[in-house]
């Protein structure tokens, strides 16, 4: 079955790939934005959202041929696909699989590294705690570290705004995806062999990803901008919504024109 999607505008295609615990709602704001001059697909990938009956969610490969499987289905060829996190793991996997799709890419957020041992077993924990406790107790404590410390407190009712957003996933969806990141391969060569343009946005203060331990991705394409902003961490679309709205816009104009 095709992924739930709301397609939006005319003209060249520019998808959005949400990411772990989130739905197609994330990327309302740029939606909007870039309506005025392109066509704008988000989708609610397997288990998600209004895709929440799709269970190909196993890893981001059948994620990704899921996404493929759906743009054909609107006769979609090549676009421009953004992915914010998990959603970048997928455009990444796309862009292995279906390498003449991508116009262009943009890893909201997001690395072709793989999960190395420390992080596989944060996975494990965070699959044993939602089976244990459920996925509001495990929200309560995974959605505020997302956001930059030093603007928590006037963030709140953004942090709250994600918080909700999140709430939406069922438990089977939360652990199944978080299996499939645990267990993505490195994708680094899909980045050096790239000859679509890349765009990265990253936060200096993401503990999701951090930076030191991710920027030299940003060498790996041969076409690529690089956007890192300060006193953000894993959610820059709420942290920095102008700042990354104008980026995301910027790069789809160099790219689709």
């Amino acid at each position: 079955m095709s992924l739930a999607h709301r397609k939006t505008g005319e003209g060249a295609v520019v998808v959005f790939l949400h990411g772990f615990c989130e739905n197609k709602d994330l990327w309302r704001a740029f939606e909007a934005r870039l309506s005025a001059q392109f066509q704008t697909i988000a989708l609610d990938l397997p288990g998600s959202g209004e895709s929440g009956a799709n269970t190909r969610y196993q890893s981001v490969e059948t994620m990704a041929e899921e996404v493929n499987r759906t743009l054909e289905a609107e006769r979609i060829g090549e676009c421009v696909v953004v992915g914010h996190s998990m959603g970048g793991y997928v455009a990444l996997a796309l862009a292995d699989l279906h390498p003449q799709r991508l116009r262009g890419l943009g890893l909201f957020h997001s690395t072709a590294y793989a999960d190395h041992g420390e992080k596989k077993n944060t996975r494990n924990q965070t699959i044993d705690f939602i089976q244990k406790e459920g996925l509001d107790p495990f929200l309560e404590t995974f959605v505020p570290p997302l956001f930059y410390e030093g603007r928590r407190a006037a963030m709140a009712d953004r942090i709250a705004a994600y918080r909700a957003l999140t709430r939406q996933t069922p438990v089977a969806t939360a652990v199944a995806t978080t299996l499939a990141m645990r267990d993505r391969p490195d994708r680094r060569h899909v980045l050096e062999r790239a000859d679509f343009p890349v765009l990265f946005i990253a936060g200096r203060d993401d503990t999701a990803l951090p930076l030191e331990a991710n920027r030299d991705q940003f060498w790996l394409p041969k076409n690529c901008t690089v956007h890192v902003l300060a006193e953000t961490g894993h959610l820059g679309m709420y942290e920095r919504e102008p700042e990354t709205l104008a980026m995301v816009e910027g790069f789809a104009r160099r790219v689709l024109g």
